[in-house]
């Protein structure tokens, strides 16, 4: 572990423009995450020449500066005593950094805000899904059957594992809800509550919707001499998500205007009722139809136009990720999983992550900067694990061409699977565990893909770095 001195803090804090830039602060598991009044101040060289400084990159409105784990709370310790800036939590710094942020970004925050606290549930469920792919895919070990049909002492060990892997899914309205109306300002129980109306058993399970419209036995509501179609939402992503708009800003305005003696009896039922109604109402039917608009539309584009899908969607997802409008991305896998069983784009997030880890690894092979190598090969070996950031904003983006050289290869591996129709049945960790979740099936051309991404971003960092040198 790095030591550092008062003089080291002073540093870092000279670096990003002195403790007058500062307008809030805070710090995670491995960063130190500022708000700064401008970021045209801070001196990105100077502070990435310090060595317990592993990296610094800019994303929705936060400088954040790469310390490392253990260190990362010493060093904010003693930032606050050398700056009096105070300490702050990570939700005032959230705030803070919220203000700096034009609509769209607020608007693609908020999406991040809502999923990632809910993505452990998510990857979890993912990852069972995966052993229970192995479990139960026919042809992985024995000519066209699957382990528990050879061994059927498995079969019930593989159906509580399906339980487990499938539940998040069924009730994932109950997820959003819970965490969509604690973003908006509500009560999360509240949240849960109506994520769970929107699935209730005695609604006509979404997945059988097709079947029944078929069929003409889609059960009805009368209301008034209105009909409303008694339909759940499972796997539905647009509805909960406006639902809990409404829901939040009705709690936050009835409390506001009804006696706090009355707040129990009133506040809830008011809230959940009305929504409730205009959620089966309107805002189901509405958000439902815009959903199977999105999801029609993506699959359009990879059915008739596989290869110039699969490219762009490959090249793009990294430079998404710099921005955070990948975040995005991750509703309309759900939004895919639950309307199709399966979608065709978290498999290229999975390539990405691991074309972005070649990248960072080759740079370990060329450089002779002792700190750079352990910054290469850490980040790497967590790219490949799922979690690209290390990589791309201490390594790759620091010197452009690796970042250049992951897209492409990232971009051909994408074409390659997508003109093989490579989908994953859940969303799992990206980066070399991916297969786990991808179609048994499918495992052939996703291996294919996972060795182009391994390949060509190294050599091509590796040729690069090499030319530079000699040039």
């Amino acid at each position: 572990m790095a030591n550092f001195t008062k003089e080291t803090i002073e540093q870092i804090v000279q670096a990003i423009g002195g403790k007058d830039n500062i307008s809030s602060a805070t710090h995670c598991v491995t960063r130190l995450r500022f708000v700064l009044h401008d970021e045209s101040n801070v001196n990105k060289e100077q502070l990435e020449n310090l060595d317990i400084v592993k990296g610094t990159f800019s994303s929705n409105g936060q400088f954040q500066v790469v310390i490392g784990q253990g260190l990362v709370d010493k060093v904010y310790k003693e930032m606050v005593n050398v700056t009096g800036i105070g300490e702050a939590s990570k939700e005032e710094t959230k705030a803070a950094a919220e203000q700096k942020l034009n609509p769209i970004q607020r608007a693609i925050k908020t999406l991040a805000d809502i999923f990632i606290p809910i993505l452990p549930a998510i990857v979890t469920a993912g990852l069972l899904m995966g052993i229970n792919n192995i479990l139960t895919g026919p042809g992985i070990f024995y000519d066209e059957q699957s382990i528990i049909d050879v061994h059927q002492q498995w079969a019930d060990f593989a159906s509580i594992i399906h339980l487990i892997a499938n539940t998040a899914f069924v009730f994932l309205p109950g997820l959003i809800g819970w965490s969509a109306v604690k973003k908006f300002g509500g009560n999360p129980l509240l949240g849960i509550v109506l994520g769970l109306m929107l699935v209730h058993p005695d609604l006509l399970n979404a997945w059988a919707y097709g079947a029944a419209k078929e069929a003409g036995e889609i059960p009805y509501w009368n209301l008034f001499g209105l009909d409303i179609a008694k339909v759940g939402y499972q796997g539905q992503v647009l509805p909960i998500l406006f639902a809990s708009y409404i829901l939040a800003k009705m709690e936050i305005v009835l409390r506001k205007r009804i006696p706090d003696a009355f707040q129990l009896l009133l506040v809830a039922p008011i809230a959940l009722l009305v929504t409730g109604f205009l959620a089966f109402i309107l805002i189901g039917p509405f958000t439902f139809a815009i959903g199977n608009g999105i999801t029609s539309l993506f699959v359009n584009i990879f059915e008739n136009y596989a290869a110039l899908g699969g490219l762009l969607y490959g090249a793009i997802y990294a430079p998404l990720v710099i921005t955070g409008m990948h975040h995005t991305f991750l509703a309309v896998d759900i939004q895919l999983i639950g309307t199709l069983g399966a979608t065709f784009l978290w498999p290229i997030l999975a390539l990405s992550n691991i074309a972005q880890g070649s990248a960072a690894l080759a740079m370990m092979f060329v450089t002779k900067d002792e700190k750079l190598k352990g910054l290469s090969f850490t980040s790497s070996v967590s790219a490949y694990l799922g979690i690209t950031e290390p990589a791309m904003f201490g390594v790759n983006l620091r010197f452009k061409y690796p970042f250049i050289c992951a897209i492409i290869g990232s971009a051909i591996a994408a074409t390659v699977i997508t003109l093989s129709k490579v989908v994953a049945l859940s969303i799992g960790v990206g980066g070399l565990p991916g297969i786990f979740s991808i179609v048994p099936d499918k495992w052939v051309p996703f291996f294919i893909g996972m060795l182009i991404v391994i390949i060509v971003p190294f050599v091509l960092t590796y040729t690069v770095a090499k030319i530079k040198k000699q040039a």
